[in-house]
């Protein structure tokens, strides 16, 4: 047995017998193990079988397809933020490494719409998304974790109500003046709509547990736990400052030009109010308010 053999058998043992197991048994099964394919590591098969369409318009296909390579990107997102998050000693060139990944993705995300939106024809789209309601895009439940993964839950809440909310609040009293509530509820009687009602349905409990654990881990609570020499580093700050304003402004306004090329004046398919809560200068979404100038934050997302 050469060197290279001997010592790798020599790392294998130590890995094997730090978890109480016989690096002999594993070895004799990797003589049984059939080699790997690319379909078998990356399931293609079972990739392209998820797009199921519900009419016969052809270009559903492509929103069906978008959407999906959307909710893949958003995994990935949450795949980098997660290991900043979970990270307990962080320096300034892993923190920014990760964030300039992140935005890669947003700004392929941002850069995306034109696939969609020069992707389908007008008439199709009005055809095939009236068998769509109520559901909605807005019933992105990892694009609402990639929010609460990004910045403290008071940057969340309607501007409106910020003034009653802080950290004694409760998770449940807050989320209810999340600003994407203004999507369909009506806050003088309480009401919600059917794309509200099904959506918290299905995830307001992951929800509730996303706020809270994120609650001292989200990004921007990281950075503000950092050292001040590394929150002085002018490339993480750089980062910082790109990510916020790919999220929202960059990428909310690509969506919103997209949505009204195709929906105009009308609503949303879930019947969302759809401008007033994607629209930043409504909402004033910033995940680091203090990176920002006075004058910045005055004029979030306006002239757009």
């Amino acid at each position: 047995m050469n060197t290279n053999k001997e010592e790798l058998i020599k790392r294998l043992d130590e890995k094997y017998n730090a978890i109480g197991q016989n690096t002999d048994v594993h070895l004799e099964g990797l003589v049984h193990a059939n080699p790997i394919t690319y379909w078998d590591y990356i399931l293609p098969e079972a990739l392209l079988g998820l797009q199921i369409q519900r009419t016969t318009c052809p270009d559903e296909m492509v929103f069906i397809m978008y959407h999906q390579i959307n909710e893949l990107l958003f995994k990935m997102i949450l795949w980098e933020i997660d290991q900043v998050s979970n990270n307990e000693n962080i320096d300034a060139a892993f923190f920014t490494e990760k964030l300039r990944r992140i935005s890669r993705y947003f700004d392929m995300l941002s850069t995306s719409f034109d696939i969609m939106g020069d992707g389908m024809e007008l008439e199709q789209y009005m055809k095939f998304r009236n068998t769509l309601t109520p559901a909605s895009g807005f019933q992105s439940a990892q694009y609402r974790m990639i929010e609460f993964a990004s910045t403290e839950l008071i940057n969340l809440i309607d501007f409106r109500f910020r003034a009653t909310i802080d950290r004694n609040t409760s998770y449940t009293h807050a989320f209810e003046h999340l600003y994407w509530q203004a999507a369909g509820k009506d806050y003088t009687t309480g009401k919600k709509n059917t794309l509200l009602v099904n959506f918290e349905k299905k995830y307001k409990q992951m929800f509730l547990d996303k706020m809270e654990g994120y609650n001292s881990s989200n990004l921007w609570t990281r950075f503000k736990q950092l050292p001040t020499e590394i929150k002085q580093d002018a490339e993480l700050i750089k980062a910082m400052r790109h990510y916020d304003y790919t999220v929202n402004v960059t990428w909310v306004m690509a969506h919103y030009h997209a949505a009204a090329k195709y929906i105009g004046g009308g609503e949303a398919t879930g019947g969302s109010d759809w401008r007033k809560y994607m629209l930043p200068k409504y909402q004033r979404r910033i995940f680091f308010p203090e990176l920002w100038s006075e004058e910045e934050l005055k004029n979030w997302g306006e002239n757009l």
